[in-house]
């Protein structure tokens, strides 16, 4: 646990099952805390598994006019919406995933740098630049197999969104590399964050950032992974970090 409060430059959000509710909405309290930390200095920047077509709205919504980190740190876009960094998946290495998840008939999707592809693919998969795959697997033993053989290869970064599914970015891809990315473009450190997340895909940059944070609806591993833990995705947790961390 913290024990000094740490000068926090930047807070980076998770978005599903942390900065959006159930309803994948924005409350009130996160959407004027967020403003009252932007207006403090402070750069609010989201780090998602999401593409940034799916993103984006919510980027416009909030007026954000920092950096954000998408795909799970597959891509990096700047204040002006240009890419800055992608980094990409061996076709080679798609292609084994899509036969992977048909040989365990789970569902899939895959995110390219044109579009995000649910249980179905392009003809060619060469005519695409890939970034991650995804499987929804809701049975255990499923998931654990799928698990097994995606370690064996030791060719991927592995996390996941939720209990269900299984994300897969390139090796040394993550959240946290995304983020150290922004704050050296930025010139700050990593003591200086404040991350906030609920899944596995989450861990690397609640453990780098100065200051981790689980919410209060995390998967029990990111709880013990956090320096501290607030409330759920229902009750604005967001909102309740940034009071106590940087508004305060």
């Amino acid at each position: 646990m913290i024990n000094k409060k740490p000068d926090i430059k930047l807070i980076a959000l998770d978005m599903d099952g942390t900065l959006l509710d159930e309803r994948h909405e924005v409350s009130e309290k996160n959407r004027l805390a967020i403003k009252e930390a932007e207006k403090r200095g402070v750069h609010v920047v989201l780090s998602t598994g999401r593409s940034l077509k799916t993103a984006r709205d919510y980027v416009i919504s909030l007026k954000m006019s920092s950096y954000l980190v998408t795909v799970n740190g597959g891509e990096i876009w700047g204040p002006n919406g240009e890419l800055v960094q992608r980094s990409m998946v061996d076709t080679e290495h798609i292609q084994w995933m899509y036969e992977l998840s048909r040989k365990h008939q789970t569902g899939f999707w895959a995110t390219s740098s044109e579009n995000v592809w649910h249980n179905d693919m392009p003809e060619d998969l060469f005519s695409q630049e890939w970034i991650k795959f995804g499987f929804q697997i809701e049975e255990y033993e499923i998931r654990e197999s799928v698990l097994k053989e995606l370690k064996d290869k030791g060719l991927f970064e592995i996390s996941n969104s939720s209990l269900k599914n299984i994300e897969v970015n390139a090796l040394g891809i993550n959240k946290a590399r995304g983020l150290q990315k922004v704050c050296d473009l930025l010139e700050i450190s990593m003591v200086n964050v404040m991350a906030v997340g609920d899944s596995l895909n989450d861990i690397a940059m609640i453990t780098e950032a100065g200051l981790g944070v689980a919410m209060g609806n995390a998967q029990e591993t990111v709880k013990k992974a956090a320096d501290d833990i607030t409330g759920t995705n229902k009750e604005s947790g967001v909102a309740q970090a940034i009071h106590k961390w940087v508004l305060s």
